[in-house]
């Protein structure tokens, strides 16, 4: 039980462009039916494969009188691949462009980054914590309790005293942590 299956649309468009390029004659609706069936495409999707090609410019269609005729030659699909090429080609110069645009305003950014609020206020946040950490004579007076009079005898011997190890920070107004 082999079971035949239809062409794809884009195999029955195929076919009926060769139909017109192999005979680069002009046809009526009718006259494509009967062709249609002799390159595999059935009577009755003939109309709408031959709409889709006029509607993407691969076949021409003229009313003349009472009758419609559709014509493709290949030097006009030439043509047709022609202008698609330019297009892509300028869309391509666009696309170029913009990326240049786009990585020049990275780097411009990465020269602010040093100036960025949210950094600023990490930075800010990072010198709390470190303030509020122990210092080194608090952790081994803590870890090392007999050590901590001699400590803190060193201390005094030396004129270290209790706030020797913070550095008071000067409050910098918002508006200079943005320019």
């Amino acid at each position: 039980m082999s079971e035949k299956r239809g062409l794809s649309l884009e195999d029955k468009r195929e076919k009926m462009l060769q139909i017109f390029y192999e005979s680069q004659d002009f046809f009526l609706l009718k006259e494509l039916e009967k062709l249609g069936p002799r390159k595999g495409v059935i009577t009755q999707s003939v109309k709408d494969v031959v709409e889709s090609l006029v509607d993407d410019d691969l076949v021409s269609k003229d009313k003349i009188r009472t009758s419609v005729y559709f014509w493709s030659l290949p030097s006009c699909a030439g043509n047709q691949l022609r202008n698609e090429t330019d297009e892509r080609e300028e869309a391509l110069t666009e696309l170029k462009a913009i990326e240049q645009k786009y990585n020049m305003l990275k780097d411009e950014m990465g020269q602010y980054v040093d100036n960025d609020p949210a950094a600023f206020e990490a930075m800010k946040e990072a010198i709390e914590v470190a303030h509020a950490a122990p210092t080194d004579g608090q952790w081994c007076s803590n870890n090392f309790p007999e050590a901590k009079e001699q400590l803190e005898n060193m201390y005094k011997e030396v004129g270290i005293t209790d706030d020797f190890d913070y550095m008071e920070l000067s409050p910098l107004p918002l508006g200079s942590a943005g320019h």
